[in-house]
């Protein structure tokens, strides 16, 4: 995390077609003291708890990988008879919820670095790699540096839409964004793939910026490694199961990998899009944090991110993304630790009169499907969004 960002080249002009919110940014509200202050709060959250960290939390990541493991070899035994109805539905489910487990609170989370400080070989961002189409190279450049350096930066942050929807009335409207409604079905269904595809920032290709060796090499890995996926899911796990229980479970075995694909899929690009975009998040313009701060970068990540509400196994299965806010802030933290601080930032919010972004899955996903839908037509202002945490009124104002 840097303490400043190199000032980019200013803004251009709002496009026509965009629109501006008047309602001014939180961020903007705060004094360079308070925002150095700020900062020296949430630099103090990260260092105490990683002077905490030992065997408690390594334990916790190696008996969740080790759950993982079970999960799978228990959907693959049963899935060699996966012709029987029973036995396709529980196999299909357990490998679900593997996928799931691996995909959010594993590979994510382990890539990030935020169990780095074990020294543990296996379990490192630099040697992990995971079970989807990204290639773990290309997914740690375009997410752990370009996203959460330049999280919600309007030209900056390609995962703003993705490049290819209009989340945001500020980005200039195009007659594609008419279907969006319709592609964002598929990239729910194959977001494994999409991901990956988005990795290669083919704008980058298409102005000169990225040579096209460089294209072409990444291309080969996301096709290397998209062999590798649809040889163990669609052709490996099938034959085997074949072997065991005739021609029949080949089909029986492809449809729960298929299966159990999308499912995942769907659940990533869930988790992902309500902790990304629904109404209560802001974003930024290039202006607006030509010279950020250490305190200010703080603030852009959690006013940028949203938390989803839920219980322990909600949290457990989401990679603990529903402390979406929490990972923006300390994205190397062990994830099993945003629980234990989200009161701590939330208080650090309320002092302070910034949002604390939180709501249930149902209002947040909801949010981000109606945005998608109205979006994809010309126009659209910004929704209103909280200008402070509640409660500031009557007991923060004068502790900031």
């Amino acid at each position: 995390m840097p303490a400043t960002l190199t000032a980019p080249a200013p803004t251009a002009a709002p496009a026509r077609g965009e629109e501006r919110s008047d309602q001014q940014s939180p961020l903007a509200r705060l004094s360079p003291e308070q925002l150095e202050q700020l900062g020296r709060e949430f630099d103090a959250i990260h260092d105490e708890v990683f002077a905490d960290l030992g065997e408690r939390d390594a334990r916790y990541i190696r008996r969740t990988i080790g759950l993982h493991r079970q999960l799978v070899l228990g959907a693959r035994l049963l899935l060699l008879r996966s012709p029987r109805q029973s036995m396709w539905l529980l196999g299909t489910s357990a490998l679900s919820i593997a996928k799931i487990l691996e995909n959010m609170e594993i590979g994510h989370n382990v890539m990030h670095g935020q169990w780095d400080w074990m020294n543990d070989p296996d379990i490192n961002s630099r040697t992990w790699d995971w079970d989807t189409a990204s290639p773990a190279e290309a997914w740690r450049h375009s997410h752990n540096y370009e996203h959460h350096t330049f999280a919600n930066i309007r030209g900056k942050d390609r995962d703003l839409g993705y490049e290819i929807m209009r989340i945001d009335p500020h980005q200039r409207w195009h007659p594609v964004y008419l279907l969006q409604p319709f592609y964002n079905l598929v990239l729910m269904a194959f977001f494994e793939w999409g991901v990956a595809l988005h990795d290669l920032n083919f704008d980058a290709i298409k102005s000169g910026e990225k040579p096209k060796r460089q294209a072409l090499e990444e291309l080969k890995a996301i096709g290397g490694k998209a062999r590798r996926q649809i040889v163990k899911d669609y052709l490996a796990f099938p034959a085997l199961s074949a072997l065991v229980s005739g021609r029949r479970a080949f089909r029986a075995t492809l449809a729960a990998d298929f299966t159990a694909n999308v499912v995942r899929n769907v659940w990533a690009h869930s988790i992902i899009f309500c902790g990304h975009f629904p109404d209560q998040t802001y974003t930024f313009s290039q202006d607006e944090v030509a010279q950020e701060t250490r305190g200010g970068w703080y603030v852009r990540q959690l006013l940028g991110a949203a938390n989803i509400e839920g219980g322990a196994l909600f949290h457990f299965l989401s990679g603990n993304l529903g402390f979406q806010v929490e990972h923006h802030l300390f994205p190397d933290m062990p994830s099993s630790r945003y629980a234990e601080i989200a009161p701590r930032v939330r208080d650090v919010c309320r002092r302070y009169g910034l949002p604390y972004n939180t709501g249930p899955l149902r209002k947040q996903l909801g949010g981000v499907h109606r945005t998608i839908v109205r979006l994809a037509f010309p126009g659209g202002r910004p929704r209103p969004k909280p200008a402070h945490s509640p409660g500031y009124a009557e007991a923060g104002a004068a502790d900031a």
